[in-house]
């Protein structure tokens, strides 16, 4: 005879359903949540690894930038630098802009007063400059945050409506048991469970993608100012065709 608490153990072991099989299983309305929640699970981690990957590479560069300024390094010998980057690099882009702005003011830079609205305007430039870079550099975000407040919501929906059914299944049937609805109420759940798979990091990378966001715009404010300290020394010694201009 065989033992009863074996025999408990093999029937649960033989009614355990792998995801595959739920989702196999699931109603047409709970597959669909559970593919556009796995799609959306999909396309955040393409974004947090595009953007992590990115911007781990530009702020290891502005670090590497500023660490070299503070050395004494020259800012007027970067231009052979920056040449070696892509041209829509962020810190070529707003260190381009700045020596745009200087050569146009060539002519525009003899008295004190010429030289004070010079820096100024450099300045200006390398702000917008910056603003509009970190603008792009956001460009993705807004989707990622969207998975993560929409995501538990739908996978809830796909839930409700599994369970939903699972009640008709009873009512259909007139048997209460467990093993008749356990099935599709673990359908319903698993909704749920994708619906948090996607959430959860999205939310969490959104967050600290934001803060290195934010690292790399400290950096590009500091490059503007060190910019601006150099094109004051320069003008104050009366270099106004100076390597910075050229």
């Amino acid at each position: 005879m065989a033992d009863p608490a074996s025999s408990l153990a093999a029937a649960g072991t033989a009614h355990i359903l792998t995801p595959l099989e739920l989702f196999q299983q699931a109603d047409i309305v709970v597959k669909a949540v559970m593919g556009l929640l796995i799609l959306a699970s999909a396309w955040g981690w393409g974004i947090i690894a595009a953007k992590s990957i990115q911007l781990a590479i530009l702020n290891a560069r502005a670090k590497l930038l500023l660490k070299s300024l503070a050395h004494g390094v020259p800012l007027t010998d970067l231009s052979e630098t920056f040449l070696k980057v892509k041209p829509d690099d962020p810190l070529r882009v707003v260190y381009q802009s700045m020596i745009e702005e200087n050569k146009r003011s060539a002519d525009l830079r003899h008295s004190a007063a010429q030289q004070e609205s010079l820096l100024d305007r450099v300045y200006r430039v390398g702000q917008l400059a910056s603003s509009n870079t970190l603008d792009r550099l956001k460009g993705g975000l807004q989707s990622l945050a969207t998975i993560g407040a929409v995501s538990p919501f739908v996978g809830l929906f796909g839930t409700v409506w599994g369970i939903m059914n699972s009640f008709q299944g009873i009512a259909a049937s007139n048997n209460t048991s467990l093993a008749v609805v356990a099935p599709g109420i673990a359908e319903a759940l698993f909704a749920t469970a994708l619906g948090l798979v996607a959430a959860i990091p999205a939310v969490v990378f959104y967050n600290r993608i934001n803060g290195n966001i934010g690292q790399f715009g400290k950096s590009l404010k500091t490059f503007v100012e060190v910019y601006g300290v150099e094109l004051s020394r320069q003008l104050a010694k009366g270099e106004t065709h100076g390597r910075l201009a050229a």
